[in-house]
């Protein structure tokens, strides 16, 4: 059983920046792909961004979020970090770290597809105000 959780969710305005982080014992020593999800109120899941296990690391990211969030791993600190910038409210969501066992997250479809994944955390929330 991998243990997830989340940190870094806040309140912010338009045009800030968070670093959300994702973390999990099993990370340093065994291959997890993991990727970040997000549900807005009212809304279904989504897939924002994933990284696979090993380096050179092979990363997708949502065409929403493209070129403003940025994800990253550090294997031997157990962390997944995801750096997310020129907020706007549309950005605002509960977002969930996911783990699947594996040292690849498939291709883009897959790595972005709540299926893929078999480990969630509880969440972490985060307010963008206009």
């Amino acid at each position: 059983q991998v243990q997830l959780r989340e940190s870094g969710g806040d309140s912010v305005q338009a045009g800030g920046s968070l670093r959300l982080s994702c973390t999990a014992p099993e990370f340093s020593g065994m291959n997890y792909c993991v990727g970040w999800f997000r549900q807005p109120p009212g809304k279904g899941l989504e897939g924002v961004a994933s990284i696979s296990a090993e380096t050179p690391f092979t990363t997708y990211t949502a065409d929403s979020v493209k070129g403003r969030f940025a994800i990253s791993r550090h294997n031997a600190g157990g962390t997944v970090e995801l750096q997310m910038n020129a907020l706007t409210p549309e950005d605002t969501a509960m977002y969930y770290c996911a783990a699947a066992a594996g040292s690849v997250c498939g291709d883009r479809h897959s790595g972005l597809s709540p299926a893929r994944y078999t480990y969630w955390g509880p969440g972490t929330e985060v307010t963008v105000s206009s």
